[in-house]
């Protein structure tokens, strides 16, 4: 059953894009309600759903009850980066910057979208220099050459903003 129901929800997102925003919502919100109240994976799905459609304020607290439901794993941690975006386009920059280093230690395979969305969440609070800076931290191990260069670049950002 959890096998096809995520197979269910992930067609829907593979079609997202035909489908449209509030048919998303109007599929994912279906496929929710088969899961019992409080499924963490479901609350998920279901503020994913609204995010992607520019429905912040809808997604945050879905996404706040998918962790407070005990939403475990990566969901969790994509859940964690998904909120902070969120509230940083809800204009929230600072609490978006906190939930990120909160979550960025157990990120793994996610580390650079936790640094990515911090990125955007001090440029959004008016902190080009370490928005950029963290971006370049980031970006520099994955650079064939000049690593070393960007990262001392980088750093010296860092400590002028």
């Amino acid at each position: 059953m959890e096998t096809n129901w995520q197979h269910r929800v992930d067609a829907v997102w593979s079609a997202a894009d035909e489908l449209g925003d509030d048919e998303v919502i109007r599929r994912i919100d279906a496929l929710a309600a088969e899961r019992p109240d409080g499924d963490p994976v479901a609350l998920f799905e279901r503020a994913g759903a609204r995010d992607s459609a520019g429905r912040e304020a809808e997604a945050e607290p879905l996404y706040r009850a998918a962790l407070d439901h005990g939403l475990a794993g990566s969901l969790r941690v994509q859940a964690q980066i998904q909120l902070a975006s969120t509230i940083r386009n809800l204009g929230r920059p600072i609490e978006s910057i906190a939930l990120l280093d909160a979550v960025e230690g157990e990120a793994g395979d996610l580390h650079d979208a936790v640094v990515a969305f911090r990125a955007l969440a001090y440029a959004s609070a008016g902190d080009a220099r370490r928005a950029a800076s963290d971006a370049l931290i980031a970006l520099a191990p994955h650079l064939p050459r000049y690593r070393v260069s960007v990262a001392a670049y980088a750093a010296e950002l860092a400590a002028s903003a």
